[in-house]
C-alpha cells in the first residue's frame, strides 16, 4: 500500500506540467474560443501575463486574482472564464 502511494506520488511529481505546457493550453484554448482572439495574438498575451505556481505534484497559472490553468499528472486545464 505503501510503495503504491509512493509510486503514484513520484508520478506526480514527475508529470507536473512546466511553465510552457500551461502557456501553449491557454493560447490553445483562447484561439479555439475565438478565432478573431486567437489571429489578435490575446492568448500569447494572455500567456506571456500569467505566473506559474507549482506546488510539486500539481501546478496553476495566475493573471492578477484569477486562476487561468491548473495542471496535474501531465494534464493542464483552462478555466473557461478569465
Amino acid at each position: 500500500m505503501l510503495a503504491a502511494l509512493l509510486v503514484v506520488l513520484a508520478l506526480a511529481v514527475l508529470l507536473n506540467p512546466s511553465p510552457e505546457r500551461h502557456r501553449a493550453k491557454i493560447k490553445e484554448a483562447i484561439a479555439a474560443r475565438s478565432p478573431v482572439a486567437g489571429a489578435l495574438g490575446l492568448g500569447a498575451l494572455a500567456a506571456f501575463a500569467s505566473n506559474y505556481h507549482s506546488v510539486g505534484v500539481a501546478s496553476y497559472t495566475q493573471a492578477g486574482d484569477k486562476t487561468l490553468s491548473w495542471g496535474a499528472f501531465g494534464m493542464v486545464f483552462v478555466a473557461d472564464t478569465f
